[in-house]
């Protein structure tokens, strides 16, 4: 060891000065430790004197061993209580600062704990939370990262974009997931028209679109929502087609078109319903005097 760093250790040495009360408190548990030795020592003499039975003076020997390892305990708990509690005060303080600074993060990984217990969903699900909305492609501990579909609420179109949605949202946060029944699911999407248009021949002719459209698997719907039904304990719903009306306000009549379709084929079904009844049906005011001055002829 050189010189300086001799010096060094002297210079501290120096000036580590100790308080009173840390003096006292040291001497008191240097008392303690010297005092429970002693009566340790008194007590084994005293057993191996008057005890002459081995297994009797071993086990007396343990008992007291234990019952002055506790004394031990309470006699410094009882010395150092005051400096305990004020480190025990510190450790909150720390244990507080920590939370509040860590406090996303803690929240991420409770929401993984719930999305994971809950079986919220699986990779490759659609799923919507707050405004985003698109397929699972991947999730850890803190994040789970979707591939968006949009724009809006209402369309299935990827735009191409991933969002990365922290995994605290699913504490706070009601989850949607659109891809429950995974192998087929049922489509809806609403088509307005207007009260004094020809809605009730456009619903005849969505409803006639979409059986044409589903014909080919239908009874394989039938079958997959059964089985789904019955291993979640769940009523088994109708998958036929529909169109329903809904009047939102008093000069409009919104068709409400509920159609069973591939998991992935949402959007491809619904623009070739779309796409086959307004192309080839007109519902407008105009075609529907003119059906009624046709119908008045004959």
């Amino acid at each position: 060891m050189d010189s300086s760093m001799w010096e060094q250790i002297q210079i501290t040495v120096r000036n580590l000065v100790l308080s009173d009360s840390m003096l006292s408190l040291l001497a008191s548990t240097l008392i303690l430790i010297v005092a429970i030795l002693a009566l340790r020592n008194l007590i084994n003499r005293y057993l191996a004197k008057h005890v002459p039975v081995t297994e009797v003076r071993r086990r007396w020997m343990v008992q007291s061993r234990s019952a002055l390892l506790l004394l031990l305990t309470l006699g410094l708990i009882i010395i150092w209580g005051e400096e305990l509690r004020t480190l025990a005060l510190s450790i909150v303080a720390i244990a507080v600062a920590f939370v509040v600074a860590t406090k996303e993060l803690i929240l991420c990984l409770i929401g993984s704990l719930v999305k994971t217990a809950a079986r919220s969903f699986d990779l490759g699900d659609r799923i919507q939370i707050k405004d985003f909305r698109g397929d699972v492609i991947d999730q850890n501990l803190l994040a789970t990262t979707i591939m968006e579909v949009g724009p809006g609420k209402i369309t299935h179109q990827r735009t191409g974009r991933t969002t990365i949605i922290p995994n605290s949202l699913f504490v706070s946060e009601p989850l949607i997931n659109e891809s429950f029944t995974h192998d087929y699911v049922f489509h809806v999407f609403t088509v307005p028209f207007k009260r004094e248009e020809d809605w009730h021949g456009a619903q005849q002719a969505f409803l006639a679109s979409a059986q044409r459209h589903c014909a080919s698997y239908l009874e394989e719907v039938r079958r997959y929502m059964n089985k789904v039904s019955i291993r979640r304990g769940l009523e088994v719903p109708s998958v036929d087609p529909r169109v329903t009306i809904q009047v939102p306000t008093a000069g409009e009549v919104h068709l409400v078109v509920r159609v069973p379709a591939k998991s992935g084929e949402r959007g491809f079904i619904e623009q070739s319903m779309l796409t086959e009844v307004l192309l080839q049906n007109d519902f407008s005011v105009k075609q529907k005097a003119e059906e009624n001055r046709e119908e008045a002829g004959n």
